[in-house]
């Protein structure tokens, strides 16, 4: 049984980064009793892979890995049982069963995510930003700066913005978030508040990833939670 797992990440454990969180997952099953596979050879591990890392400190509605039961376990119970063994900050929002298959899993299949981007109290741009974001997206192209682990480039970040527009006060954006196309909320953010002729304070900005997608045949988007299917 292959399942799909949605977690919530907030508060202080948002500075647990990407490897550690897989240790803690996996610490959680174990103590959880779920017949999670193991792989073979000589050094056996579970089987189970994340969908996109989360940049430490930010916080998260909608985050996603797989795992490979040996047995058929109904769907709420793997819900419950994982999240008995939750600490404060850290919530299991669903199980869902999901197809078999590399082509299936939740890192090939990210495409797209939500994020809300705000600012801390007392750190918001003084200038009036609200009401730019409409001509920032109209220009033709978006060029940045973007840096690699070898090098720098210049991008058109246009494309990769597929919605922008205010709200709750801060900032919500879907950008791409394949492996190949990789949008950071930061950079999109920084990018226009240089466009306007600002430099943004350090930590000003507070990031929630909302949601994670893959994308149909249509150019539709759909949760990876979406993909799946209960089990009673």
């Amino acid at each position: 049984m292959k399942v799909r797992i949605k977690f919530a990440k907030h508060g202080p454990v948002k500075f647990v980064g990407h490897l550690d969180t897989m240790r803690y997952f996996q610490k959680a099953i174990r103590r959880a009793e779920l017949p999670i596979a193991f792989s073979g050879g000589y050094s056996p591990h579970m089987i189970m892979s994340f969908a996109a890392p989360l940049g430490v400190g930010t916080e998260s509605d909608g985050e996603y890995f797989d795992m490979e039961l040996t047995e058929t376990v109904s769907t709420n119970e793997i819900t419950d049982r994982l999240n008995k063994q939750m600490v404060e900050g850290f919530s299991v929002v669903s199980a869902r069963q999901v197809e078999d298959g590399k082509a299936s899993t939740a890192m090939s299949l990210v495409a797209v995510a939500d994020y809300l981007v705000k600012f801390r109290k007392g750190l918001e741009p003084e200038i009036d930003w609200k009401n730019k974001i409409d001509e920032f997206l109209a220009q033709s192209e978006i060029l940045v700066m973007k840096k690699t682990k070898r090098s720098e480039k210049e991008m058109d970040l246009k494309a990769n913005i597929y919605s922008m527009h205010l709200e709750d006060n801060g900032i919500f954006y879907q950008l791409a978030s394949a492996s190949s196309n990789y949008t950071k909320p930061e950079l999109v953010t920084e990018t226009f508040f240089k466009w306007l002729g600002e430099e943004l304070k350090p930590f000003a900005m507070q990031i929630c990833r909302l949601e994670t997608y893959s994308m149909d045949e249509n150019g539709k988007a759909i949760s990876l939670e979406n993909l799946g299917e209960e089990v009673e």
